[in-house]
């Protein structure tokens, strides 16, 4: 067992369901993967939990109430530079890998937000010339 990957798989065991979203989305930038492709079965906490407890999956159903997606419908040429830039700013991405992104629209740019985080993303990225749906 390799001590490095002991410790990285102990820390996304410590994520919340948000923080596995933003970073589910990332790998699949990083590894070039369509962003609405469903993530591998078991890569969640609550996926171990599910067979052991009902109650999980109950809680799991309730926090994908809560959960929205920021997704670009699409957008202006002319507005491309700012709407790049947002989604720089929200998603820490660097400037290749965010326009590649915004080109790609629809596409959905932040996962798994609480709805006041997704509709303040949203507002920003409207503001700046892109049609934006909340999901």
């Amino acid at each position: 067992e390799d001590p490095k990957l002991s410790r990285i798989a102990d820390e996304l065991l410590a994520l919340s369901s948000a923080e596995l979203d933003d970073y589910s989305a990332l790998m699949r930038l990083k590894l070039r993967l369509s962003l609405t492709s469903n993530p591998a079965a078991g890569l969640g906490p609550g996926a171990a939990g599910d067979a052991a407890s009902g109650s999980a999956g109950a809680e799991e159903a309730a926090a994908v109430k809560t959960a929205f997606d920021v997704k670009i419908e699409k957008y202006d040429a002319a507005a491309k530079i700012k709407i790049i830039k947002e989604v720089r700013a929200m998603t820490d991405l660097g400037l290749k890998e965010a326009k590649e992104l915004v080109e790609k629209a629809p596409v959905v740019v932040r996962a798994g937000l609480p709805k006041e985080e997704a509709e303040a993303l949203a507002a920003k990225l409207k503001a700046a010339g892109a049609a934006v749906a909340l999901e």
